[in-house]
């Protein structure tokens, strides 16, 4: 089994996905190969390339939602190394719990419970006792400009920048050391996208590493130590 050099918390070793269309004589789609990169703790690596090139699917194999069709997807947990992917499903929840964080571009809208307590919940589930979880959630929300008026209200019923903002509380709120970001801030204005690149800084600061795709020019260019172009391992799909 490969192992992650000494700094990296995060590294991909020759990973390849490709999707099976069923619906076209099982023809199969290639995606990505020979995906090879390395994040440490601290630095946040931005994904490159244009739309369809294969960047939210490399995060969703990361993070387990998608299986890869070969190589190595080393996860550092503590002092052991997961390779999810060829983890079991109840191993790679617990380092959902441990370890990774993810912001997608959708909330998965929650009926009936209030945006503090969405966003309290993610911190309670890491393991943060439920006054400091409030207490973070409430201090997020007022980062991410979240009227205090609406946060009783469950977010189904806020507009799609607001529900935006309300994910990506989740995702920040917990002290996960690797944090995956799928265009956190596509949907938002020019004032929420520097509180997004606000809080990205602090978590560098506190050596969290972060792989991230974003839409927008400026905050990749302002959060981006280094940018890795996936059309580059597009050729060998």
């Amino acid at each position: 089994m490969a192992h992650a050099s000494k700094d990296s918390v995060l590294r991909l070793a020759d990973v390849r996905k490709s999707f099976v269309m069923h619906l076209q004589g099982g023809a199969h789609l290639p995606v990505v190969a020979g995906v090879s990169l390395e994040v440490a703790a601290g630095e946040c690596v931005v994904l490159g390339g244009p739309s369809g090139a294969g960047k939210s699917s490399l995060l969703k194999m990361i993070y387990g939602n998608y299986r890869c069709d070969q190589g190595s997807i080393l996860v550092r947990d503590g002092a052991e190394t997961v390779d999810v992917a060829n983890e079991a499903p109840r191993r790679i929840l617990r380092l959902r719990k441990s370890t990774l964080g993810y912001v997608s571009q959708f909330l998965r809208v929650i009926p009936r419970v209030s945006a503090l307590d969405v966003v309290a919940a993610s911190a309670r589930d890491y393991g943060v006792a439920s006054d400091e979880a409030a207490d973070r959630a409430a201090a997020l929300l007022r980062t991410l400009n979240i009227p205090e008026r609406l946060w009783s209200l469950p977010p189904a019923t806020f507009s799609g920048g607001e529900q935006q903002r309300i994910n990506i509380a989740r995702g920040f709120i917990a002290d996960h050391p690797i944090l995956l970001l799928d265009e956190p801030t596509a949907s938002l204005d020019a004032a929420n996208r520097a509180a997004v690149i606000d809080l990205i800084d602090v978590k560098k600061k506190k050596g969290v590493a972060l792989l991230g795709i974003f839409h927008d020019e400026d905050v990749r260019d302002r959060v981006a130590d280094r940018i890795v172009d996936i059309t580059q391992f597009r050729h060998a799909a």
